[in-house]
Protein backbone atom coordinates (compact mmCIF):
# COMPACT_ATOMS: atom_id res chain seq x y z
CA UNK A 1 0.00 0.00 0.00
CA UNK A 2 1.32 3.47 -1.06
CA UNK A 3 2.57 5.77 2.39
CA UNK A 4 -0.29 8.13 3.24
CA UNK A 5 2.15 9.90 5.71
CA UNK A 6 5.01 12.05 5.29
CA UNK A 7 7.08 13.89 8.16
CA UNK A 8 5.88 12.24 11.94
CA UNK A 9 7.72 14.46 14.90
CA UNK A 10 7.46 12.57 17.93
CA UNK A 11 8.41 13.70 21.34
CA UNK A 12 9.88 10.86 23.56
CA UNK A 13 9.80 10.76 27.39
CA UNK A 14 12.63 9.45 29.39
CA UNK A 15 14.14 9.57 32.92
CA UNK A 16 15.16 13.12 34.68
CA UNK A 17 19.08 13.23 33.56
CA UNK A 18 21.48 14.11 36.54
CA UNK A 19 24.93 14.34 36.40
CA UNK A 20 26.98 11.77 35.36
CA UNK A 21 24.22 9.66 33.42
CA UNK A 22 25.00 7.41 30.86
CA UNK A 23 23.26 10.01 28.37
CA UNK A 24 23.92 8.09 25.29
CA UNK A 25 22.11 4.91 26.97
CA UNK A 26 18.97 6.22 28.06
CA UNK A 27 18.55 7.95 24.63
CA UNK A 28 19.11 5.03 22.51
CA UNK A 29 16.73 2.94 25.58
CA UNK A 30 13.97 5.23 25.90
CA UNK A 31 13.97 5.54 21.64
CA UNK A 32 13.87 1.95 21.68
CA UNK A 33 11.15 1.47 24.17
CA UNK A 34 8.67 4.33 22.59
CA UNK A 35 8.70 2.36 19.75
CA UNK A 36 7.77 -0.75 21.50
CA UNK A 37 5.37 0.74 23.33
CA UNK A 38 3.51 3.02 20.10
CA UNK A 39 3.89 -0.11 17.38
CA UNK A 40 6.48 1.86 15.57
CA UNK A 41 9.36 1.08 13.79
CA UNK A 42 12.93 2.73 13.50
CA UNK A 43 14.05 3.39 9.61
CA UNK A 44 17.30 4.56 7.94
CA UNK A 45 17.70 8.10 8.06
CA UNK A 46 15.45 8.36 10.65
CA UNK A 47 16.66 11.31 13.11
CA UNK A 48 17.05 11.56 16.69
CA UNK A 49 17.60 14.67 18.58
CA UNK A 50 18.71 15.55 22.18
CA UNK A 51 18.23 18.86 23.76
CA UNK A 52 21.55 20.73 24.83
CA UNK A 53 19.73 21.32 28.33
CA UNK A 54 20.01 17.98 29.15
CA UNK A 55 23.63 17.24 27.18
CA UNK A 56 25.11 20.19 30.04
CA UNK A 57 23.01 18.83 32.61
CA UNK A 58 24.68 15.18 32.15
CA UNK A 59 28.14 16.92 32.01
CA UNK A 60 27.42 18.91 35.05
CA UNK A 61 28.36 21.77 32.65
CA UNK A 62 27.29 24.33 35.88
CA UNK A 63 29.08 27.53 37.06
CA UNK A 64 28.53 29.88 39.69
CA UNK A 65 28.14 33.72 39.77
CA UNK A 66 31.40 34.40 41.86
CA UNK A 67 33.49 32.01 39.06
CA UNK A 68 31.71 34.72 36.67
CA UNK A 69 32.83 37.82 38.56
CA UNK A 70 35.94 36.51 39.02
CA UNK A 71 36.75 35.87 34.96
CA UNK A 72 34.58 39.32 34.35
CA UNK A 73 37.37 41.18 36.80
CA UNK A 74 40.80 39.31 35.48
CA UNK A 75 39.61 40.22 32.35
CA UNK A 76 38.13 43.76 32.45
CA UNK A 77 39.58 45.10 35.27
CA UNK A 78 36.79 45.06 38.50
CA UNK A 79 35.76 48.88 37.69
CA UNK A 80 33.90 50.64 35.30
CA UNK A 81 32.81 48.03 33.10
CA UNK A 82 30.17 48.97 29.82
CA UNK A 83 27.86 45.83 29.07
CA UNK A 84 25.48 47.07 25.95
CA UNK A 85 23.27 45.06 24.04
CA UNK A 86 22.20 42.32 26.56
CA UNK A 87 18.89 40.39 25.66
CA UNK A 88 15.75 41.10 27.91
CA UNK A 89 15.64 37.58 30.13
CA UNK A 90 15.12 36.84 33.10
CA UNK A 91 15.92 32.99 32.59
CA UNK A 92 18.89 33.92 29.94
CA UNK A 93 20.65 37.14 31.05
CA UNK A 94 19.43 38.10 34.39
CA UNK A 95 21.99 35.48 36.37
CA UNK A 96 24.78 36.40 33.77
CA UNK A 97 24.07 39.88 34.94
CA UNK A 98 24.50 38.73 38.78
CA UNK A 99 27.91 37.96 38.53
CA UNK A 100 28.86 40.85 35.72
CA UNK A 101 28.22 43.20 38.34
CA UNK A 102 29.68 41.15 41.08
CA UNK A 103 33.01 41.68 39.17
CA UNK A 104 32.52 45.46 38.80
CA UNK A 105 32.54 48.33 40.88
CA UNK A 106 30.43 50.19 38.18
CA UNK A 107 28.06 48.37 35.50
CA UNK A 108 27.07 50.95 32.77
CA UNK A 109 24.39 49.51 31.22
CA UNK A 110 23.45 49.95 27.21
CA UNK A 111 20.15 48.83 26.30
CA UNK A 112 19.37 48.48 22.34
CA UNK A 113 16.08 50.10 21.66
CA UNK A 114 13.13 49.69 20.81
CA UNK A 115 13.77 45.97 21.04
CA UNK A 116 16.89 43.85 22.00
CA UNK A 117 18.33 41.61 19.90
CA UNK A 118 15.87 38.62 19.70
CA UNK A 119 12.80 40.92 19.57
CA UNK A 120 12.06 41.88 23.20
CA UNK A 121 10.66 45.25 23.15
CA UNK A 122 11.64 48.19 25.26
CA UNK A 123 9.07 50.71 23.53
CA UNK A 124 7.50 50.11 19.95
CA UNK A 125 8.67 52.12 16.86
CA UNK A 126 5.25 53.85 17.13
CA UNK A 127 5.96 55.22 20.10
CA UNK A 128 9.31 56.27 18.53
CA UNK A 129 7.25 58.32 15.72
CA UNK A 130 5.44 60.12 17.93
CA UNK A 131 8.31 61.12 19.99
CA UNK A 132 10.51 61.98 16.86
CA UNK A 133 13.12 59.58 18.59
CA UNK A 134 15.90 58.03 15.99
CA UNK A 135 16.61 55.17 17.24
CA UNK A 136 19.75 54.51 15.02
CA UNK A 137 21.08 57.87 15.99
CA UNK A 138 19.82 59.09 18.97
CA UNK A 139 21.20 58.48 22.28
CA UNK A 140 18.99 58.14 25.59
CA UNK A 141 19.91 58.59 29.04
CA UNK A 142 17.49 56.76 31.54
CA UNK A 143 15.68 60.26 33.01
CA UNK A 144 14.60 61.13 28.54
CA UNK A 145 13.98 57.54 28.26
CA UNK A 146 11.58 57.62 31.33
CA UNK A 147 10.03 61.07 30.41
CA UNK A 148 9.17 60.28 26.98
CA UNK A 149 8.08 56.64 27.40
CA UNK A 150 7.90 55.92 30.97
CA UNK A 151 7.60 52.57 32.04
CA UNK A 152 7.38 50.10 29.26
CA UNK A 153 6.28 46.48 31.02
CA UNK A 154 7.39 43.29 28.85
CA UNK A 155 3.40 42.30 27.43
CA UNK A 156 4.41 38.74 28.61
CA UNK A 157 6.26 38.62 31.61
CA UNK A 158 4.90 41.87 33.10
CA UNK A 159 8.73 42.89 33.91
CA UNK A 160 10.17 46.55 33.37
CA UNK A 161 13.14 44.99 32.65
CA UNK A 162 15.32 48.65 32.95
CA UNK A 163 14.24 48.61 36.52
CA UNK A 164 14.71 45.11 36.62
CA UNK A 165 18.32 45.27 35.72
CA UNK A 166 19.21 48.42 37.44
CA UNK A 167 18.09 46.99 41.01
CA UNK A 168 19.59 43.78 40.14
CA UNK A 169 23.36 45.74 39.71
CA UNK A 170 22.46 47.48 42.73
CA UNK A 171 21.90 44.50 44.69
CA UNK A 172 25.14 42.93 43.37
CA UNK A 173 26.83 46.36 45.05
CA UNK A 174 27.90 48.04 42.24
CA UNK A 175 27.20 51.28 40.52
CA UNK A 176 24.46 51.74 37.79
CA UNK A 177 23.86 54.24 34.94
CA UNK A 178 21.86 53.60 32.31
CA UNK A 179 21.69 54.71 28.67
CA UNK A 180 19.89 53.96 25.18
CA UNK A 181 21.78 53.30 21.69
CA UNK A 182 21.88 51.16 18.76
CA UNK A 183 25.51 52.23 18.09
CA UNK A 184 28.10 49.93 20.39
CA UNK A 185 30.50 52.69 19.83
CA UNK A 186 28.31 55.25 21.80
CA UNK A 187 29.58 53.23 25.22
CA UNK A 188 33.47 55.15 24.99
CA UNK A 189 32.56 58.06 26.07
CA UNK A 190 31.22 56.81 29.39
CA UNK A 191 34.26 53.58 29.67
CA UNK A 192 36.63 52.26 27.37
CA UNK A 193 36.12 48.68 28.98
CA UNK A 194 33.55 46.71 27.64
CA UNK A 195 31.57 43.66 27.65
CA UNK A 196 29.52 43.52 24.75
CA UNK A 197 26.82 41.09 25.26
CA UNK A 198 24.92 40.85 21.60
CA UNK A 199 24.52 36.87 20.10
CA UNK A 200 24.73 36.73 16.81
CA UNK A 201 26.33 40.33 16.00
CA UNK A 202 29.34 39.84 18.31
CA UNK A 203 32.16 39.57 16.03
CA UNK A 204 31.17 42.93 14.16
CA UNK A 205 30.68 44.67 17.49
CA UNK A 206 34.61 43.57 19.04
CA UNK A 207 35.91 44.78 15.94
CA UNK A 208 33.92 48.08 15.93
CA UNK A 209 34.81 48.45 19.25
CA UNK A 210 38.25 48.28 18.73
CA UNK A 211 38.65 50.29 15.85
CA UNK A 212 37.02 53.32 17.69
CA UNK A 213 39.73 53.06 20.66
CA UNK A 214 38.34 50.70 23.18
CA UNK A 215 40.68 49.52 25.66
CA UNK A 216 39.26 45.80 26.78
CA UNK A 217 36.59 44.20 24.85
CA UNK A 218 34.90 40.94 25.75
CA UNK A 219 31.63 39.16 24.49
CA UNK A 220 29.97 36.88 26.25
CA UNK A 221 31.42 34.10 24.48
CA UNK A 222 34.95 34.88 26.06
CA UNK A 223 33.45 34.71 29.75
CA UNK A 224 34.06 31.45 31.30
CA UNK A 225 35.14 29.88 28.22
CA UNK A 226 37.88 28.10 30.53
CA UNK A 227 37.22 27.40 34.01
CA UNK A 228 37.63 28.83 36.64
CA UNK A 229 38.40 27.16 40.51
CA UNK A 230 37.09 24.13 38.92
CA UNK A 231 33.95 25.42 37.41
CA UNK A 232 32.26 24.33 34.22
CA UNK A 233 32.83 26.22 30.89
CA UNK A 234 32.31 26.14 27.25
CA UNK A 235 35.50 27.19 25.43
CA UNK A 236 33.70 28.41 22.10
CA UNK A 237 30.63 30.05 23.18
CA UNK A 238 31.48 30.75 27.24
CA UNK A 239 28.16 32.08 28.72
CA UNK A 240 26.72 32.07 25.57
CA UNK A 241 23.38 29.36 25.37
CA UNK A 242 23.25 29.68 29.03
CA UNK A 243 20.55 29.29 31.52
CA UNK A 244 19.51 29.75 34.96
CA UNK A 245 19.60 27.29 37.04
CA UNK A 246 19.55 28.12 40.61
CA UNK A 247 19.93 31.99 41.59
CA UNK A 248 23.57 31.77 42.24
CA UNK A 249 24.09 29.04 39.58
CA UNK A 250 23.97 28.77 35.88
CA UNK A 251 23.65 25.65 33.36
CA UNK A 252 25.93 26.64 30.31
CA UNK A 253 25.80 25.46 26.76
CA UNK A 254 26.83 21.99 26.34
CA UNK A 255 30.79 21.21 25.70
CA UNK A 256 31.88 18.15 23.66
CA UNK A 257 28.56 16.45 22.17
CA UNK A 258 30.43 15.35 18.70
CA UNK A 259 30.86 12.17 20.72
CA UNK A 260 27.32 11.64 22.10
CA UNK A 261 25.58 11.98 18.84
CA UNK A 262 28.26 9.40 17.13
CA UNK A 263 27.47 7.12 19.91
CA UNK A 264 23.80 7.03 20.39
CA UNK A 265 24.32 7.02 16.18
CA UNK A 266 26.31 3.82 16.69
CA UNK A 267 24.31 2.23 19.13
CA UNK A 268 21.17 2.52 17.08
CA UNK A 269 22.71 1.31 14.49
CA UNK A 270 23.89 -1.89 16.72
CA UNK A 271 20.78 -2.80 17.76
CA UNK A 272 18.59 -1.95 14.82
CA UNK A 273 20.34 -2.57 12.06
CA UNK A 274 19.03 1.42 10.57
CA UNK A 275 21.34 4.43 10.00
CA UNK A 276 19.69 7.20 12.03
CA UNK A 277 20.76 11.12 12.27
CA UNK A 278 21.26 12.13 15.55
CA UNK A 279 21.97 15.83 16.25
CA UNK A 280 21.66 18.13 19.93
CA UNK A 281 19.45 20.88 19.58
CA UNK A 282 18.75 24.33 21.78
CA UNK A 283 16.53 27.38 20.46
CA UNK A 284 14.64 27.02 17.07
CA UNK A 285 15.58 29.73 14.72
CA UNK A 286 11.63 31.43 13.88
CA UNK A 287 10.33 34.31 14.77
CA UNK A 288 6.75 34.60 16.46
CA UNK A 289 4.77 36.81 14.25
CA UNK A 290 2.63 38.49 17.23
CA UNK A 291 5.45 38.80 19.77
CA UNK A 292 8.17 39.55 17.28
CA UNK A 293 10.30 37.88 19.83
CA UNK A 294 12.87 35.61 17.64
CA UNK A 295 13.76 32.21 19.28
CA UNK A 296 17.25 31.67 18.83
CA UNK A 297 19.23 32.78 21.74
CA UNK A 298 21.65 29.82 22.12
CA UNK A 299 24.87 30.84 19.56
CA UNK A 300 23.90 28.13 17.23
CA UNK A 301 20.92 25.97 16.99
CA UNK A 302 22.72 23.02 17.04
CA UNK A 303 25.98 22.33 18.49
CA UNK A 304 26.72 18.87 17.38
CA UNK A 305 25.03 16.22 14.14
CA UNK A 306 26.23 13.46 12.74
CA UNK A 307 27.31 14.18 8.59
CA UNK A 308 24.09 13.23 7.07
CA UNK A 309 22.31 16.13 8.30
CA UNK A 310 25.29 18.53 7.19
CA UNK A 311 23.79 20.68 4.25
CA UNK A 312 20.40 22.18 2.72
CA UNK A 313 17.29 20.65 1.30
CA UNK A 314 17.46 20.13 -2.47
CA UNK A 315 14.16 20.18 -3.51
CA UNK A 316 11.54 20.81 -6.34
CA UNK A 317 8.07 22.99 -5.39
CA UNK A 318 5.17 20.55 -6.76
CA UNK A 319 2.76 23.74 -7.08
CA UNK A 320 5.40 25.18 -9.57
CA UNK A 321 5.43 22.03 -11.08
CA UNK A 322 1.74 21.21 -11.05
CA UNK A 323 0.71 25.05 -12.54
CA UNK A 324 3.77 25.77 -15.05
CA UNK A 325 5.59 22.37 -16.07
CA UNK A 326 2.27 19.74 -16.12
CA UNK A 327 -0.31 22.50 -16.39
CA UNK A 328 -2.20 20.47 -18.62
CA UNK A 329 -2.04 17.41 -16.87
CA UNK A 330 -4.42 16.10 -14.30
CA UNK A 331 -4.84 12.91 -12.14
CA UNK A 332 -2.54 9.86 -12.38
CA UNK A 333 -0.88 11.71 -15.45
CA UNK A 334 0.26 14.99 -13.18
CA UNK A 335 1.07 12.17 -10.17
CA UNK A 336 3.17 10.65 -12.65
CA UNK A 337 4.93 13.33 -14.07
CA UNK A 338 5.89 15.31 -10.79
CA UNK A 339 7.25 11.54 -9.59
CA UNK A 340 9.45 11.28 -12.91
CA UNK A 341 10.85 15.17 -12.24
CA UNK A 342 11.77 14.18 -8.64
CA UNK A 343 13.22 11.34 -9.77
CA UNK A 344 15.23 12.59 -12.02
CA UNK A 345 17.09 14.88 -9.66
CA UNK A 346 20.71 14.00 -9.65
CA UNK A 347 22.06 14.93 -6.81
CA UNK A 348 22.99 18.56 -7.89
CA UNK A 349 22.20 21.57 -6.28
CA UNK A 350 18.93 22.83 -7.37
CA UNK A 351 20.24 26.55 -6.88
CA UNK A 352 18.73 29.17 -9.84
CA UNK A 353 16.13 26.52 -10.91
CA UNK A 354 12.90 28.12 -11.10
CA UNK A 355 10.95 24.70 -9.94
CA UNK A 356 12.97 24.95 -6.77
CA UNK A 357 11.90 28.43 -5.82
CA UNK A 358 10.13 28.95 -2.75
CA UNK A 359 11.98 26.02 -1.34
CA UNK A 360 13.92 26.82 2.16
CA UNK A 361 17.32 27.54 1.76
CA UNK A 362 17.89 27.08 5.29
CA UNK A 363 20.61 24.55 6.85
CA UNK A 364 19.00 21.09 7.82
CA UNK A 365 19.90 21.45 11.13
CA UNK A 366 18.81 24.56 11.98
CA UNK A 367 15.20 23.61 10.48
CA UNK A 368 15.20 20.23 11.83
CA UNK A 369 16.24 21.83 15.04
CA UNK A 370 13.34 24.46 14.98
CA UNK A 371 10.91 21.41 14.46
CA UNK A 372 12.19 19.48 17.92
CA UNK A 373 12.03 22.86 19.94
CA UNK A 374 8.53 23.65 18.65
CA UNK A 375 8.10 19.46 19.65
CA UNK A 376 9.62 19.48 23.07
CA UNK A 377 8.56 23.08 23.95
CA UNK A 378 10.23 24.88 27.04
CA UNK A 379 7.86 23.78 29.89
CA UNK A 380 6.43 20.33 31.40
CA UNK A 381 6.31 17.83 28.27
CA UNK A 382 9.05 16.11 29.57
CA UNK A 383 9.81 15.18 26.32
CA UNK A 384 14.06 16.03 25.78
CA UNK A 385 14.41 13.69 23.30
CA UNK A 386 12.90 13.74 19.60
CA UNK A 387 12.49 11.52 17.12
CA UNK A 388 11.72 12.63 13.83
CA UNK A 389 10.86 10.26 11.09
CA UNK A 390 10.34 11.02 7.33
CA UNK A 391 12.17 13.76 7.15
CA UNK A 392 14.22 12.89 4.22
CA UNK A 393 10.89 11.76 2.05
CA UNK A 394 9.37 13.47 -0.86
CA UNK A 395 6.74 12.77 -3.18
CA UNK A 396 7.79 9.39 -4.60
CA UNK A 397 8.71 7.92 -1.63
Amino acid sequence: MERKVGTVSRGIRCPIIREGDDLAKIVVDSVLEAAESEGFALRDRDVVAVTESVVARAQGNYASVDAIAADVRAKLGGETIGVIFPILSRNRFAICLRGIAKGAKKIVLMLSYPSDEVGNELVSFDQLDAAKVNPYSDVLSLEKYRELFGANPHPFTGVDYVQYYSDLIKEMGAEVEVIFANDCRAILPYTKNVLNCDIHTRARTKRLLLAAGAEKVCGLDDILNESIDGSGYQEKYGLLGSNKSTEDTIKLFPRDCQGLVESIQASLLEKTGKHVEVMVYGDGAFKDPMGKIWELADPVVSPAYTPGLEGTPNELKLKYLADNDFANLSGAELKAAIEGAIRAKDGSSLVGNMAAQGTTPRRLTDLIGSLCDLTSGSGDKGTPIILIQGYFDNYTN
